[in-house]
């Protein structure tokens, strides 16, 4: 085994200010792993968190990154559930096993306020992973521990997503694609509103039913009545933020659900309350879910077939150009494959 290796890290916030750096290797402590990196795969936060923070108190050097799929290639003492050999992810949340944490400070998230994974090795507590799906390689497997396990949360684990309702998803990002995917393998009708036709021609291969282009249909929840008859949708994946939140609400259906993701827009919206309490519909906030959950959808994926999407494949080196392409935007996922 080599007794160096090189990570990505900032020095301080700013992408630009990415350097790729020797460290020694590590070894695993009791109750750790040490974990050879094949691929990191890169989520909008990963970019936006380098480059102006989040709002995390972040220690400097810090490796961004929040997802990785590896190989085991050390155990410490007092380690049960893994072997040198086996293929693991990354838990979003190591210390988030199961049921709902009593606030943030008891679940933190790699890539910060933790340490992230754009690195060739990484030593941690084995409860902090799972093991790996094993119908993926390591790129597609990379992908499922934040944008996946997103999705899995919004639509089956807290929306218990049924054949025969329509989900509405906005954008073609990774949480969106994972969505439109594990909807219609539960038989769902998806609705996907994006301001590109060729991403909404792309989404149809994917089993989307319906497609809005929001510039062309900027009151998108007419559209989406229209569709269904005037019901709404059961499940709104709500992306944006802002005044798309009151659109959201126009749209959905009596006692749905908005599963608020991303602020694109706007970190903060306004709604009134006599629309809110007449749709009896649930606004839940989704943070990723529990280790549990990750386990409970890598099994999801190999008995359903579920391929992930991804955009491109960035060697090691490269860490730089595969951030700038998630910063433009990606349909898909942006991997980092550590062994080029």
């Amino acid at each position: 085994m080599v007794n160096t290796y090189q990570r990505w890290e900032i020095p301080a916030l700013g992408l630009d200010q990415l350097v790729l750096r020797g460290q020694p290797l590590l070894t695993p402590q009791s109750g750790e792993i040490l974990v050879q990196t094949e691929a990191v795969s890169l989520n909008y936060r990963d970019a936006e968190i380098a480059d102006r923070g989040m709002g995390y108190a972040l220690t400097f050097p810090h490796v961004p990154g929040s997802d990785l799929a590896g190989k085991v290639v050390a155990v410490g003492s007092g380690v049960s559930r893994f072997a040198v050999g086996d293929r693991v992810l990354s838990a979003f949340m190591p210390g988030w096993v199961d049921g709902t944490p009593l606030s943030w400070a008891q679940a933190p998230s790699r890539g910060a306020p933790l340490p992230g994974m754009l690195t060739q090795y990484v030593a941690g507590d084995a409860e902090g992973f799972v093991h790996a799906p094993a119908s993926l390689s390591a790129a597609e497997a990379s992908t499922l521990p934040v944008a996946a396990l997103t999705a899995w949360m919004a639509l089956v684990e807290q929306g218990q997503l049924h054949a025969g309702q329509t989900v509405v998803v906005q954008g073609t990002g990774g949480v969106s694609l994972f969505a439109i995917q594990l909807a219609v393998a539960h038989g769902a009708r998806v609705i996907v509103i994006s301001g590109d036709d060729d991403k909404l021609a792309r989404v149809a291969a994917l089993g989307a039913r319906d497609g809005i282009n929001r510039h062309r249909t900027p009151a998108w929840h007419e559209q989406v009545l229209a569709l269904t008859g005037g019901r709404g949708a059961e499940h709104i994946l709500e992306m944006a933020g802002g005044d798309n939140v009151a659109r959201s609400l126009k749209a959905v259906a009596q006692g749905g659900r908005i599963s608020f993701i991303g602020l694109l827009e706007a970190d903060s919206f306004t709604l009134p309350v006599m629309p809110l309490l007449g749709s009896r519909a649930v606004i839940a906030g989704i943070a990723v879910g529990p280790r549990r959950a990750l386990e409970d959808l890598v099994r999801a994926v190999d008995l359903l077939g579920l391929r992930p999407v991804i955009d491109a494949v960035y060697p090691f080196s490269e860490a730089p150009a595969a951030f700038s392409h998630v910063q433009r935007g990606a349909f898909g996922k942006v991997v980092i494959e550590a062994g080029k």
